[in-house]
């Protein structure tokens, strides 16, 4: 548990856009959708194969904090500012990001203003954002070539008026794998052979379709996902069906105890039948069989087909 952080001192505007971030994204996802957009969109793994920050040529890691801005001033349809990027409720806000926890970089003109400071570190899988007004006080002495000051690690715990402070970021599932299972990945020749070692040896979690198409490593790579050649037929006589985003595919993961899948999201697992009529472990039931997780001793059983997704009300998820 964090330790207790001291509130800044009282700031009527500060507040009021402090209660219209929280009223607008109340458990934090938003914000959190919008950091792991700008990371994928800077990575851009369906074209280079890149799913690592130290991947990115230096140019690109210092345009990420012009994407953050974008990408979150898109999620939130923020006004622009006066002289601030946002304007949020009427009142300007600056958008800072850093790699670097709290070293944001703070321009002579924002003095005065309120920022919204904001972290992330895609290899920890967290992230950070608060609100401080921008005072003498608050800022090092020193500055940089552009004027540039960051503020104090003091005024990190008493003057920022947090968020989110370490939450959870959307998990890159490439990024948790043993670089032996990495190695498997990436050492097939095609795409297809490679979405399908994938869904084999990441399953029980759920896998972005940005980690898909990063290893496909093509244009067309929801098609090596699908049915009718795709890792849904292959993996069958392996026993392992890919769940998708759609409400009957995350129901039944969910009846197996296996976290439902979002929005462009996957999750796969081997299943095994059992012939027991009282079940008291999770299960599903699908074509007169019933169905459980499968452990490594369960003998490899073709899987059953999932159900088709019904458009008119899975197309909104």
């Amino acid at each position: 548990m964090l330790p207790e952080i001291p509130r800044p001192a009282s700031d009527s505007e500060l507040e009021h856009v402090a209660n219209v971030l929280r009223k607008a994204d109340p458990d934090g996802k938003r914000m959190a959708k919008a950091i792991r957009r700008t990371f994928d969109i800077l990575l851009d793994g369906q074209h280079t194969r890149r799913f690592r920050w130290d991947e990115l040529h230096k140019t690109e890691k210092t345009h990420a904090g012009t994407l953050v801005e974008i990408n979150l001033q898109r999620e939130f349809d923020f006004a622009d500012g006066a002289s601030m990027d946002y304007s949020i409720d009427g009142i300007d806000v600056d958008c800072k990001y850093s790699q670097s926890f709290g070293k944001w970089m703070i321009p002579p003109e924002a003095m005065g203003h309120i920022c919204l400071g904001l972290w992330a570190n895609d290899q920890a899988g967290r992230w950070s954002a608060g609100l401080f007004r921008v005072t003498e006080d608050v800022l090092t002495a020193g500055d940089n070539r552009d004027s540039k000051r960051t503020i104090t690690a003091e005024a990190r715990d008493s003057a920022v008026r947090w968020l989110r402070r370490d939450a959870k970021l959307p998990e890159n599932v490439l990024l948790r794998l043993p670089q032996e299972d990495i190695d498997k990945i990436f050492g097939h020749r095609y795409g297809t052979q490679r979405v399908n070692e994938l869904f084999r040896l990441a399953q029980q979690r759920p896998i972005s379709r940005t980690a898909v198409a990063t290893v496909a490593n093509q244009e067309d790579y929801m098609k090596r996902v699908r049915g009718n050649g795709g890792a849904r037929t292959s993996l069958r006589p392996e026993g392992i069906v890919v769940f998708g985003q759609y409400f009957a595919h995350a129901a039944l993961a969910t009846q197996l105890g296996l976290p439902a899948p979002g929005p462009g999201e996957f999750v796969s697992v081997r299943l095994a039948r059992t012939d027991r009529c009282d079940l008291s472990e999770p299960h599903i039931h699908l074509e007169d069989q019933n169905w459980i997780v499968a452990t490594p001793e369960d003998p490899v059983v073709e899987a059953p087909v999932l159900p088709e997704p019904r458009r008119e009300a899975d197309d909104g998820r």
